[in-house]
């Protein structure tokens, strides 16, 4: 039974992928900093149904020592990480020339920096075992950038460009190593916009609504399976035809 850690999934696109690959009985690790009412609740739900293929850990994964904790936790109970989901990240929606370096310290750090903690502790194990997959949550906006959400698509973007050095570096060990640069997926982190700004960002889209997030979760299972062996390095698009 293969081991999966998802980051940042209390919640959304990352609690809908921990249940997808519990439902297909792997072992599977949840995670998250801020929201610990919401992943205690989580945890509680999937322990229902899932008993002993589930654990959880609070910690915040931009900081490399608290990555090392999850690490050792889930070696201990589970074993090495087969597959990592890196799925934490928060956005900022606001003009550049107003933001704080607080405020992008802390976007690049969550939404790219903890992507290369966690890869760095995970291929250790992976290029012994000769085997891994690494999985990015990025944004269409690390492709396209976005007015208004600036340091937040450079935070993708460099999501995109590490998805695709990495997975250079790691093919001869045979760990593959891909991004889902999602679209607007119906999520709470799209709470900032209002009803009508919402069905105005629809009648760009061609397929005319938001996904949900189990189109991610199920794409990002396809990524994880022996059906997708021959792609490493790419950056997929799940965006209803946005871009």
């Amino acid at each position: 039974m293969k081991t999966v850690l998802v980051t940042g999934s209390s919640r959304g696109i990352g609690f809908a992928i921990a249940q997808k690959f519990l439902e297909n009985n792997f072992r599977v690790c949840i995670n998250s900093n801020n929201n610990i009412r919401q992943l205690n609740s989580s945890f509680k739900k999937l322990r229902a149904r899932f008993k002993n293929n589930i654990m959880s850990i609070r910690s915040d994964v931009s900081d490399y020592s608290q990555c090392v904790y999850i690490f050792d936790e889930i070696k201990k109970n589970f074993g090495p990480v087969d597959i990592l989901i890196n799925n934490a990240g928060i956005s900022y929606f606001g003009l550049f020339n107003t933001m704080h370096a607080e405020q992008w310290q802390k976007i690049l750090k969550t939404n790219l920096e903890s992507a290369i903690n966690c890869s760095h502790l995970a291929i250790q194990d992976m290029i012994k075992n000769h085997s891994g997959i690494i999985i990015n949550i990025s944004s269409i906006w690390g492709n396209n950038g976005a007015s208004c959400e600036v340091i937040y698509s450079v935070s993708k973007g460099g999501l995109n460009l590490f998805t695709k050095s990495l997975a250079k570096e790691l093919a001869p060990s045979n760990i593959r190593v891909n991004a889902i640069a999602c679209g607007m997926i119906e999520t709470s982190m799209n709470n900032i916009f209002s009803r009508h700004e919402k069905n105005n960002i629809k009648k760009n889209i061609p397929l005319g609504y938001f996904g949900e997030t189990q189109d991610i979760a199920e794409l990002a299972f396809f990524l994880a399976s022996d059906k997708s062996k021959y792609i490493t390095g790419q950056i997929i698009n799940s965006d209803g035809g946005w871009f």
